[in-house]
């Protein structure tokens, strides 16, 4: 797919109690930008690149090779992982994805529903991309 044809991309706030998420993407000629941030404190934490490919297993599916990189002290990689491999696959581009989402006090059901809120917002937009 030709993310040219997009346009704007307007930005998406998903939000759940005390978490608020903005997810914002932005189309870099052929390939795609997306920051996702949020919570008390937004912030840099991570950055996933995805560079989409035929899968060796299968050469008929897509797939996806990802690097990452993490700032001391930050748990975002997995975030930034696992949208920048899922968008790259979903509409078959490379991917940047940054990511910095910061709660005070967070609790495991919170943090369950950040991952919740993420998949969701991968899901809409490979399906509004395709």
């Amino acid at each position: 797919m030709d993310v040219m044809k997009w346009g704007k991309i307007t930005p998406t706030v998903k939000v759940d109690g005390r978490i608020t998420i903005q997810f914002t993407a932005v189309n870099m000629g052929s390939d795609l930008c997306i920051v996702i941030c949020g919570g008390d404190r937004p912030h840099l934490g991570a950055a996933g690149l995805a560079q989409c490919h035929a899968s060796h297993a299968n050469p008929l599916e897509m797939s996806a090779s990802v690097s990452v990189m993490t700032l001391l002290g930050h748990k975002e990689d997995q975030i930034a992982s696992l949208v920048a491999a899922r968008i790259s696959r979903g509409i078959g581009t490379n991917v940047a994805v940054l990511c910095g989402i910061h709660l005070d006090d967070i609790c495991k059901t919170e943090i369950e529903s950040i991952r919740r809120m993420v998949d969701e917002w991968c899901d809409e937009f490979i399906q509004a991309a395709s």
